[in-house]
This record gives C-alpha cells, structure tokens and sequence, in this order.
C-alpha cells in the first residue's frame, strides 16, 4: 500500500488512518458517523481529524488503486463502454457528473463539467480514450452532443442507443447518489471533482471481478 514514509509524522498507525478513510469514501457515512464507529473500536478519534486524513491520503490512495488497474483495465475493458451524466448541484448551479463503466460495470472514469455540448463531451472521451484505448461498442444516452462528438472523433460507427441499453451506467450512480446525500452536497466543483474519481478507484477496488481472457466477450 502507500508509502510508509507518508505517515512518518502522524502518531496514529497507518491502518488507523486507512481504515477511517475506507469507511468514510466507502459508506454513506458523515465525518461524526464514522468518529462513533471508530469510538466503539476504542479508538479516539474527532470527526476533524478524519477529515484532515481524507483530504490528506483519499488522492494518494485512489491514485495508488488506479496505478495497478489501469493496465489490466487496458486489457480488459475494451468490449463495451456505457457513457452518462447525472445533474449534481454545486452551491446551487447545475453541474454534470460525466461517467464511462465497461461492460461489469467497472468506472473507468468519472469527470465534472459545466456545460453537456460537444466540446465537453469531446474533452471528456478524449480523456477516457487516451487512458483506456477504444471500445468496439460504445453505448450512449440520446443526447446530441455525443453523436457530433462521436463524429468528430471518428468513431461515429460505435455508437449504440437505446431505451434500455444504459442501464449499466445509470445504475452505477447510485452508490455516489447515497454517498452525495450523507455529505449534504458540495460546496466546490473541485471538491465534486475529487470527491468523484477518489470514490470511483476505491468503489472499483472493493467491488471488482478478478478478470481473465476467457470472460472477456470477443467481437
């Protein structure tokens, strides 16, 4: 896992400090519910602390996660691809919370925008596309930024739509729907931002599949 020398000055021990940053990304947990739990286990902690430790580690493990997946992410991940977005408040104005899963459901990526035109849209699949690589399939909701996007891109022939065809993604936001209530909403775009793809690596991390060859559909 992280570094030992990342928690050289703190007194509590490492898996102290994991443990309170798992169950907080984890859990719809508030910072003062995850300080009662923490108590039960003897372990004397403030709700303050566990939010200086979130904000301290959450980047470094979700970065550590995402490091040893990406590869087998590559390899595996390349079927089909469900893309959507979902209206997420921040301080009151409209943002959308842009997600691509593979075909088990695995986030492959999780980003924040302000507007749904093409040229988020673009920024948004050029990003998954130079991590991931390109799917065969790539299935979309009926908006018309992703066709054009699609286009440009050229990749227009991969597109799917359909009533029923995304119900692997949109179910994918509910887990980060539970989580955004516990913490009463954000206040930040750059904390949705941060907040969403820490969540994404470590949701992935205790919920995948051990993947093979042989379960990967062929073409």
């Amino acid at each position: 896992m992280t570094n030992p020398a990342s928690f050289k000055y703190f007194r509590t021990s490492p898996e102290i400090i994991r443990l309170a940053v798992m169950l907080y990304i984890l859990f719809p947990l508030s910072l003062r519910n995850v300080e009662d739990l923490l108590h039960e286990r003897g372990i004397d902690v403030s709700h303050e602390t566990v939010r200086y430790w979130w904000n301290r580690f959450d980047p470094m493990f979700a970065s550590e996660i995402r490091r040893k997946r990406v590869q087998q992410l590559r390899a595996f991940s390349k079927w089909k691809w469900h893309l959507d977005e979902v209206f997420v408040k921040v301080n009151g104005k409209r943002h959308y919370l842009r997600r691509a899963v593979d075909h088990e459901g695995e986030v492959l990526e999780a980003v924040v925008t302000k507007r749904r035109n093409k040229s988020a849209t673009l920024k948004f699949l050029k990003k998954l596309m130079n991590r991931h690589g390109c799917a065969e399939e790539i299935v979309t909701g009926r908006f018309a930024s992703y066709k054009a996007a699609l286009r440009e891109m050229g990749a227009l022939e991969k597109q799917q739509m359909g009533r029923w065809l995304n119900n692997r993604v949109e179910n994918s936001h509910l887990p980060f729907r539970r989580r955004e209530r516990a913490m009463q909403r954000f206040r930040r775009m750059r904390s949705l931002q941060k907040f969403a793809a820490v969540y994404s690596s470590v949701y992935n991390h205790f919920s995948r599949r051990d993947r093979s060859p042989a379960e990967t559909p062929s073409s």
